[in-house]
């Protein structure tokens, strides 16, 4: 047998089932993008939260949904598209988030969808526990809905937030309190006092509502017409230093560019401006953040799962962005 290495390019050959084999929760580490154990970005799977700052999370839940079902395999899809970009660092960004931050995968949320009505108590418990750990949350979805009790878990801590909305609805519409719907839960977040909604804003909105419930709308059209910088520019300007959290609804952009989506709507947002969008976002104080509704089958070719891993991986940026070195 030869005994010829294979060059340090190539490295990546050397090394599988990192989501369960590697040592340490930083640094970037390549693995053979087609194989191995699937978890985000090739991060380990673990429940042990000591000494995390982050725990990417998944919640499988769709039931909330008003059209097509089918994020609930979302988490999934966002893992395995993650494993091809977990070789590098983040393009655009000067930095590798795992060098400042300890990331884990800390798998799907918990919960019985044969009781439907304790599913939103079950998954605020669930996030709860991480953040009591001193841990911070990216969680993927499942549906919109799923963000209201990941809101609730993080109001109980941090007390009102600032929501930060990219989506191509408001979700603000009305409602009583005891409905599950994926369109109304920022408008019970407003009355329940988990946002501040003279600090929230939303990005990318292309459907008629009224009723804002006193959020700063930005629509679509607004982005095309006055560009990533004068959005940055405006969302800053609104959200301040205050605590804030980041939702990002995959529906933001357009179907274009998301496809495999349940609601999607037309002239939206293009991938690469809102990457700069997000890269503008740098060092708010950002608390929270979850991506959700990618539905695999809808989708063509990984599109919008690799959209959502992509964006998923800059909002880490965005939170990484905080800290200038490890921060234990």
């Amino acid at each position: 047998m030869s005994d010829t290495k294979h060059p340090s390019s190539l490295d990546e050959y050397s090394k599988g089932d990192l989501a369960y084999t590697r040592s340490t929760p930083y640094g970037t580490i390549a693995e053979s993008s087609y194989a191995g154990a699937l978890s985000f970005m090739r991060r380990k799977f673990t429940k042990n939260l000591k000494g995390i700052d982050v725990a990417v999370c998944g919640i499988p839940f769709d039931t909330s949904v008003s059209n097509r079902p089918g994020c609930r395999f979302g988490p999934r899809a966002i893992r395995q598209a993650s494993s091809i970009l977990a070789w590098d660092h983040a393009w655009g960004w000067s930095f590798d988030p795992f060098d400042r931050l300890a990331v884990v995968d800390y798998g799907d949320f918990i919960f019985d969808p044969g009781y439907p009505m304790s599913v939103p108590e079950e998954l605020e418990q669930q996030a709860s526990a991480i953040l009591d750990a001193g841990t911070a949350t990216l969680m993927l979805g499942g549906d919109h809905f799923c963000t209201y009790p990941m809101l609730k878990a993080h109001a109980r801590k941090h007390g009102p937030l600032s929501l930060i909305q990219f989506d191509a609805h408001s979700d603000t519409w009305t409602d009583n309190s005891s409905r599950i719907d994926h369109g109304t839960m920022f408008y019970r977040a407003v009355k329940d006092g988990l946002i501040n909604p003279q600090t929230s804003i939303q990005v990318g909105i292309r459907t008629n509502n009224e009723n804002t419930q006193g959020l700063t709308t930005i629509t679509a059209d607004w982005v095309r017409n006055n560009g990533a910088e004068a959005t940055i520019e405006r969302i800053h300007n609104v959200v301040g230093k205050s605590a804030s959290y980041i939702s990002f609804d995959i529906d933001c952009l357009d179907p274009a560019f998301a496809p495999g989506t349940g609601t999607p709507v037309v002239g939206g947002l293009n991938t690469g401006e809102t990457r700069e969008i997000l890269r503008g976002l740098a060092g708010i104080n950002l608390k929270g953040m979850d991506l959700v509704e990618v539905a695999p089958a809808y989708d063509h070719a990984e599109i919008t799962a690799l959209a959502g891993a992509t964006l998923a991986l800059d909002l880490l940026c965005i939170y990484a962005s905080q800290f200038n070195q490890n921060t234990r």
